[in-house]
């Protein structure tokens, strides 16, 4: 699991650099915290002692830098020494923290390109709470891991192994004392890394629920206080509150008790180690105080390694979930020999296409043609599958049988990039950015003042935008909720005409005008007849009257097709509709 953490956070050749740079910088490290040790041996010794190891540096130090009888040079190297461990420590903790921010900016920009290539499907089976929390919350826990990793799997090592061999050259009786120790600190450890790893996983798990019940209660906080349920979103949110407390206590009692017990293990044999120099060896205060320096920089890293474990636990639960969603592989492929449409020249085809939704077929051996520069209206009660055909015309979704045609060929032989930009649509539920009224119309592209105003003038827009505070420049709130649900709507429209994209599709796109704002915008419709193809669903009849064709559809079946007339003639369903709309109208 380690190597897959590291081969997730270092797949980039800049990050690698900066590893090596960590690694680098972690071995000074150690050695500056091991030269504080042997120079405050050095100060401390008087004369030649037991210890040959610090006898031969000080002898070895003194041929180029006396320090022995010379207070200056003692002086110098000692602030020598304090420097060099402040720059190793600053440098090595910055190096770190810069690979954490560098990993994570970098696992966040994968994940989300990653997610922009799923298909619809995938949004419908993950929650808004989930997604949002494993692109910001789990690529800092990985990150952190990533640095906890290097310290408890490269630094730690190194420092033990290196400290150890000088114990040893220091005094090997001693030194033989670490390895009865040693088991007794590695035995907890590996003890609560288990329960640690398990518990990361439930709390990630249960931060999705308890984000999913607030962006739930904010979203829909318009129907709660309408239907006064308040107490009810309150109840759900502390239950999930309470739930999620539980578990960050408990591991919150696994965290902390690591430190302790490693501590309680450790200063006992350093005591031990301490008596048995004193009184056993019968060796000099300064020079068991020596040896305990030693000892502390060995065990140190032992005892921070419970620590940073749990903080290697939680990565490892992050990065198997952030690897489950990496591991989606998008079911819309693109084939190897496809290329661009460049223009729409003659028809579409539905031929015999079959969709399902999970287990549940939405369509049904559906087929039609579409020539060039018609109005077709798609008709027919609601669940009649009407969405579905013009969500597959984008490649959205996939079909399961049958296949759809442009100009002849299959949609899966063209990219599904340039098979989008030949459609400009409109959804039925309009998204408005946090951006201004011109930039949502714009929506990335470079259009013109001019190019922007015209399709707002189009869409019965430029009337309500002229009258804000900044007109074109306006900003926007959250989802555009400065805007009535028409106005929204119109925007939306907007936004499709300044495309000028050779097919417009429109799903219910005027449900929330008035019968003033409908008929503008039919008539500008209208006007566009011929010069491009127009694909519309309407459940207001009164829309779709002038088209070219109409096809009604019931349980994902094409019924009937023709023109209104023709239909009015041959289908009951839709000629039940239509009288049903003018019943409406006559008591309206």
């Amino acid at each position: 699991m380690i190597l897959k953490l590291f081969k997730i956070a270092f797949s980039d050749r800049h990050h690698r650099i900066l590893l090596a740079l960590a690694l680098f910088l972690m071995c000074l490290l150690t050695l500056a915290s091991q030269l504080e040790i042997l120079a405050i041996g050095i100060i401390t010794q008087q004369g030649r002692g037991s210890f040959a190891l610090l006898d031969r540096i000080q002898e070895a130090w003194n041929q180029f830098f006396p320090i022995s009888e010379n207070f200056t040079n003692l002086a110098i190297f000692l602030v020598f020494v304090a420097l060099f461990k402040a720059v190793t420590l600053f440098s090595q903790r910055y190096t770190t923290r810069l690979i954490a921010i560098r990993v994570s900016r970098d696992l966040r920009q994968a994940y989300f390109e990653h997610i922009q290539s799923l298909p619809m499907t995938f949004y419908q089976q993950h929650n808004i709470g989930s997604l949002s929390g494993r692109v910001v919350g789990d690529a800092a826990l990985i990150a952190e891991a990533v640095n906890a990793s290097l310290v408890n799997y490269i630094q730690t090592p190194f420092t033990i192994l290196t400290t150890l061999v000088l114990c040893f050259l220091t005094s090997w009786e001693l030194s033989l004392l670490v390895f009865f120790g040693l088991p007794l600190i590695i035995f907890p450890i590996v003890f609560l890394a288990k329960r640690v790893k398990r518990i990361s996983k439930q709390i990630q798990q249960t931060q999705e629920l308890f984000a999913s019940a607030l962006i739930d209660f904010v979203a829909g906080i318009h129907t709660v206080k309408v239907f006064a349920m308040e107490e009810f979103s309150l109840r759900k949110y502390r239950e999930r509150n309470q739930q999620m407390a539980n578990l960050e206590q408990k591991s919150a009692r696994y965290d902390l008790a690591s430190r302790p017990i490693v501590h309680t293990i450790g200063m006992t044999f350093l005591a031990v180690t301490i008596l048995y120099g004193l009184y056993v060896l019968h060796m000099q205060v300064s020079e068991v105080l020596i040896f305990c320096g030693f000892l502390y920089l060995f065990y140190e890293p032992v005892k921070k390694f419970a620590e940073e474990n749990s903080h290697i636990q939680r990565g490892f639960s992050a990065a198997e979930r952030m690897q489950e969603v990496m591991e989606i592989l998008p079911p819309i492929h693109e084939e190897t020999n496809s290329s661009p449409i460049l223009q729409f020249r003659e028809s579409i085809e539905f031929k015999d296409v079959w969709f399902r939704y999970g287990d549940q077929w939405v369509l049904k051996g559906v087929s039609f043609k579409i020539q060039k520069g018609e109005m077709v209206a798609l008709v027919g009660p609601t669940g009649a599958g009407k969405s579905s055909i013009v969500q597959l015309l984008p490649r959205l979704y996939e079909i399961e049988q049958g296949d759809i045609l442009i100009d002849g060929q299959s949609i899966k032989s063209y990219t599904s990039r340039s098979l989008r930009e030949l459609i400009a649509f409109v959804p039925q539920k309009p998204f408005l950015f946090l951006d201004t009224i011109e930039q949502n119309i714009a929506f990335g592209r470079p259009f013109t003042p001019q190019q922007i105003q015209g399709a707002a003038k189009k869409a019965c827009a430029e009337e309500f935008i002229l009258k804000m505070p900044l007109g074109y420049s306006t900003e926007l709130l959250e989802g555009g909720k400065n805007l009535s649900g028409g106005q929204q709507q119109r925007l939306a429209i907007a936004r499709a005409l300044v495309k000028s994209a050779p097919l417009l599709v429109m799903d219910e796109a005027t449900s929330s005008l008035d019968t003033v704002s409908e008929d503008q915008i039919k008539q500008a419709i209208q006007q566009l007849r011929g010069e491009i193809t127009q694909v519309i669903i309407a459940h207001r009849l009164s829309t779709i009257e002038d088209a070219d064709r109409i096809i009604y559809l019931e349980n994902g079946v094409k019924v009937a097709e023709g023109t209104r007339n023709q239909l009015l003639q041959t289908c009951a369903g839709f000629k039940a509709m239509w009288d049903m709309m003018h019943r409406k109208g006559h008591h309206e």
